[in-house]
């Protein structure tokens, strides 16, 4: 089969399109042929030797996909060759072969179906970027719970993949959205989205802009998929007792801040690591996932779909700041 490998950690530019045996399944796992797959910023951050994970090379990225069932390991019992499967949340793409290839092998236990009314599009981009989400949403709780109903949800990056999703979410949580996106066009799209509000990061304002819309309230939680000299804005935005899941760290190194905000307003930070799921409780949020878009009637956003031997523009693509996720065809 044909496959993007990975030789080395020197980028996304030193990946190569080669041919490699097609993989066998274990007894409990399934071989997928795959259709689509999509792009992560994580891929990236791995390319370059930026995340924990080190796998053994020649290493083949990709954490989502959707495809058709080929072969299924001699104790699987509940999927049928021909099935049309998404994957869930396993170490494909991580620590083993992951989906920029033509086939990949799966847990069974990480194999879920196509929710009803989905297009293979649709649900290709979706898990990740979802539980993504669901976890930055919920963690402040134990066991994990939606905010308080009408509360302010401030998201930095709110057009990218985990950003879209955290406000779809946030919206079937009514909560009231706050979005953060450099441009005009996005800013709209965010609106018809569900954003109560939007406003440009790059304004020199903006904790003042954030509180005038928002008065007498004050942001209770944000999700911050940017990091870099951004943060110390979220930081302002929020709160007494407010709590900042940070995701994403494309805008680089935040700078020095003086943390006694932090001591005097009790807020409180936490990482995002959808990897720290169990399988049980992945499928668990799924479930409510797709639930809740089907009751605010939306579905996960596709930027834009490149040919399996495009993967480097769509890379290139990922890194400009598409509107949703960005998806690799291997086949009709």
């Amino acid at each position: 089969m044909r496959a993007w490998l990975m030789d080395s950690y020197q980028g996304i530019d030193k990946l190569r399109l080669g041919e490699v045996p097609d993989p066998h399944p274990g007894p409990t796992d399934v071989l997928v042929k795959l259709k689509y797959a999509a792009l992560n910023p994580a891929d990236a951050f791995l390319a370059q030797g930026l995340y924990p994970a080190k796998p053994i090379l020649p290493h083949i990225l990709g954490r989502d996909g959707v495809g058709d069932v080929e072969i299924v390991g001699s104790r699987v019992g509940n999927i049928r060759v021909g099935e049309p499967v998404g994957i869930l949340r396993c170490e494909i793409g991580v620590e083993i072969p992951g989906t920029l290839a033509e086939k990949v092998i799966v847990p069974t236990e990480s194999l879920v179906q196509i929710p009803t009314g989905w297009s293979l599009e649709e649900m290709a981009g979706a898990p990740l970027v979802f539980l993504t989400a669901w976890q930055a949403l919920t963690q402040w709780s134990n066991p994990p719970a939606s905010p308080p109903a009408k509360s302010i949800l401030l998201v930095t990056g709110a057009s990218g993949g985990v950003g879209l999703a955290s406000v779809l979410l946030g919206k079937s949580m009514d909560l009231i959205v706050v979005g953060l996106s450099r441009d005009a066009e996005k800013r709209t799209k965010l609106k018809t989205l569900g954003a109560d509000f939007v406003f440009d990061p790059e304004d020199r304002n903006l904790a003042k802009s954030i509180a005038s819309a928002i008065s007498p309230k004050k942001v209770g939680l944000a999700i911050d998929c940017v990091g870099g000299k951004l943060f110390s804005q979220v930081i302002a935005a929020l709160g007494y007792g407010g709590r900042i899941s940070v995701v994403g760290k494309s805008g680089g190194t935040v700078p020095e801040f003086n943390t006694a905000t932090l001591l005097f307003r009790r807020i409180r930070m936490g990482g995002v690591s959808v990897g720290d799921y169990t399988v049980p409780a992945a499928l668990t949020a799924w479930k409510e996932i797709v639930g809740r878009l089907e009751t605010v009637g939306h579905r996960p956003q596709i930027d834009s779909i490149v040919p399996f031997e495009e993967v480097k523009k769509g890379f290139t693509r990922l890194a400009q700041g598409p509107m949703g996720k960005v998806l690799v065809r291997l086949a009709d």
